[in-house]
């Protein structure tokens, strides 16, 4: 699941998956886990916290794609909260995937860089406006492979936007 910050992806994960946002490490489900950015951050939260931010970013960020590459690698279903303008990274999570006869599907939540600024500012996390930036910019031409059917290596696409989260009612693995 991928989206800009504050599009909405942590929130559609506690909604769907009845997470509290407490959760240091990825939640076991039915047929896979559940990881979500905000596991990794509570994770580290105690001993990193006198640390600035921005030196505590790339340890959770490591985290979080290592939960998600470890659970991937052993053959089990994912849902998890991405970075989707890390191609790089989708590609990884692809390549592990195949490796056990699996695949990447991509799960988009479209919503306006105003709308994504909104989300963050109401959750208290607002990422720095060249972060925010670089975001923006990566997004539109992924979101434009999502309409035109296809990103590779993502097996399939789902866009949706705010309504249509809001809407969405699970997502089943398997």
């Amino acid at each position: 699941m991928a989206g800009l910050p504050g599009a909405g992806k942590s929130t559609l994960l506690e909604r769907l998956y009845r997470l509290r946002g407490d959760e240091c490490g990825p939640v076991r489900i039915d047929g896979g886990w559940v990881i979500d950015s905000r596991q990794a951050r509570n994770r580290w939260a105690r001993l990193l916290r006198p640390v600035p931010a921005r030196a505590r970013v790339p340890l959770v960020n490591a985290t979080h794609v290592c939960w998600i590459a470890r659970a991937v690698l052993r053959g089990d279903g994912v849902v998890a909260h991405t970075r989707g303008t890390w191609p790089h990274i989708l590609h990884l999570f692809a390549w592990m995937a195949r490796r056990h006869g699996s695949q990447v599907h991509l799960v988009l939540i479209d919503v306006d860089p105003g709308t994504a600024l909104a989300g963050q500012v109401a959750r208290g996390r607002v990422v720095t406006t060249v972060t925010f930036a670089r975001h923006v910019r990566r997004w539109g031409p992924l979101v434009r492979r999502a309409r035109a059917g296809a990103v590779p290596p993502a097996a399939t696409v789902t866009l949706l936007d705010r309504a249509r989260a809001d809407g969405l009612r699970a997502i089943h693995l398997g």
